[in-house]
């Protein structure tokens, strides 16, 4: 099952994705559609993809339902995705679904909101915030992405308290303090000694 916050989350998201790009296609608003499954994937690629990698393919500290419920919401995603890209990526989508799936995706049911389910929407926004802080840290210290940071005192909405152990270890942050705030930012870190 998909229990961990930020993979409901995603799907939470994902879900209003589906709803949003029906609408748009009823309405014949074809680039709405496109639009809005265009800005969710490079989310979905850009910063879940990232935040749940460890816990997805590293089964080194996580359980199996912790690890389960990454790769129960990413094959989810990625269904769903793929059927949303289907109308624009004919080729492209077609070769995807025949990866893991029978048929043709063109052949396969339009996603439906009710066919995912998540919830706290809002936790994937902070994430992906607190995720794009944490690379900004590194790359204004010209450090790889891969740099060990020893120390971190981030602040933004408790919210994030639901994520921290996937930006932990997206972050190669060993210790991660969490401050209530509105906004998302990184009020002191420091960097593990570089070998």
């Amino acid at each position: 099952e998909v229990s961990e916050p930020i993979d409901r989350a995603m799907l939470a998201r994902l879900e209003q994705v589906v709803e949003t790009a029906t609408k748009a296609f009823d309405s014949y608003d074809h680039t709405k559609a496109l639009e809005t499954t265009e800005t969710f994937f490079w989310t979905f690629t850009d910063d879940y993809l990232e935040l749940v990698k460890e816990r997805a393919y590293s089964q080194e500290g996580h359980s199996p339902e912790e690890i389960g419920s990454a790769v129960l919401a990413l094959r989810q995603a990625l269904g769903v995705l793929v059927r949303l890209l289907a109308p624009f990526l004919p080729f492209a989508a077609e070769e995807v679904w025949s990866w893991w799936q029978e048929g043709s995706v063109h052949e396969a049911a339009w996603p439906a909101s009710g066919e995912i389910s998540g919830e706290s929407a809002e936790l994937l926004s902070a994430a992906s915030e607190a995720l794009i802080a944490i690379r900004k840290s590194k790359t204004d210290q010209k450090l790889s992405m891969k740099a060990e940071i020893s120390n971190m005192v981030l602040a933004g909405p408790a919210i994030l308290d639901k994520a921290k152990r996937d930006l932990a270890a997206v972050g190669r942050i060993q210790n991660l303090t969490l401050k209530a705030s509105e906004r998302v930012e990184i009020e002191s870190m420091e960097f593990a000694e570089q070998q």
